[in-house]
């Protein structure tokens, strides 16, 4: 049995977002309070008491003490049932939540070279004592079931894939501290459990639908993908920015090449989006976004909402 607790479903900045006074975050900060959400990751389990977070959220303390699935076992002075991490790529809303887990808890985490070469480069992440946490590489393409803290098998199987993207924003410009070429900055995942063969697949960050990934999500009894924008100069329309959805690496919900468009068709069991963006009309309820989103079949998820395959 595969569980699937989502941590978070915002963007970079969560809603509302502290210096924002969008109509969404304006209303998330009055009369509507179920607008509030954190930033995008999920937990997954086998067992229901070994837990790996995909991605760690700069909100990531105050998911945990939403989540009792996460909490300290009963009577233990020290205990966490999270047994590692694996991250999707190196953004800000993906890693800063590690430096909340730095109180001498042993864990594993799970990235590419890329990504890790990012952790690596910046001593702040060193406060994560190798003693304690330990950072294993992951491959494009390649399968691996992380262990538990104990060395057995955790009954999770993770297939990491590249798909359309970037790296991190705050590398434009500069070196990446991996070189400049490669794949493995924007990975996608499979996520299976091996007992019952029941899987879904996790895509935070998407520039573009592929041929291949349409292939890849065919058929998938659930999906969570990249809801970042609802169209793609969202943020410019609206005086809050000046980059595209595309620009940050992220597709646009509707639109002829949007996700919406690009996945419709493929017998898809649930589709739920995620990395929502305080900008993206579709977060409110009456909007003609919302709508059209769901009559495409596509969920909002809320914090704290529990799935079981």
């Amino acid at each position: 049995m595969l569980r699937v607790v989502v941590l978070g479903a915002a963007a970079g900045g969560g809603v509302p977002q502290w210096n924002c006074g969008c109509p969404v975050c304006l209303q998330a900060r009055t009369e509507h309070r179920e607008l509030l959400s954190t930033q995008a990751s999920i937990a997954v389990s086998a067992d229901g008491d070994h837990w790996f977070l995909i991605n760690a959220s700069p909100d990531l303390r105050q998911q945990l003490i939403a989540t009792p699935q996460l909490h300290p076992k009963a009577g233990k002075l020290r205990h966490s049932p999270i047994s590692g991490v694996i991250l999707t790529n190196g953004e800000i809303d993906a890693v800063a939540g590690l430096l909340s887990m730095r109180e001498g808890w042993p864990f594993t985490i799970y990235a590419h070279a890329r990504v890790l070469a990012i952790l690596r480069d910046n001593s702040i992440f060193n406060v994560l004592s190798a003693k304690n946490v330990r950072r294993q590489p992951i491959e494009v393409n390649k399968t691996f079931e992380p262990a538990l803290p104990d060395g057995s098998p955790s009954g999770i199987e993770f297939l990491p894939f590249a798909v359309s993207g970037k790296s991190a924003w705050y590398l434009e410009g500069k070196s990446h501290p991996a070189g400049d070429a490669g794949a493995g900055d924007t990975l996608g995942l499979r996520i299976s459990d091996r007992a019952s063969g029941k899987y879904l697949y996790f895509i935070a960050a998407c520039a573009g639908v592929t041929d291949d990934l349409k292939a890849r999500l065919a058929g998938a009894p659930l999906v969570f993908f990249d809801g970042t924008v609802w169209r793609d100069d969202e943020l410019i329309t609206a005086g809050l920015g000046n980059k595209t959805g595309q620009s940050m690496g992220h597709i646009a919900m509707s639109g002829d090449s949007g996700a919406i468009e690009a996945l419709a068709g493929l017998d898809i069991g649930r589709k739920i989006f995620l990395h929502i963006n305080n900008s993206n009309p579709v977060l409110l309820r009456d909007s003609a976004e919302r709508k059209a989103a769901e009559r495409a079949g596509w969920q909002i998820p809320a914090d704290g909402t529990e799935i079981t395959l």
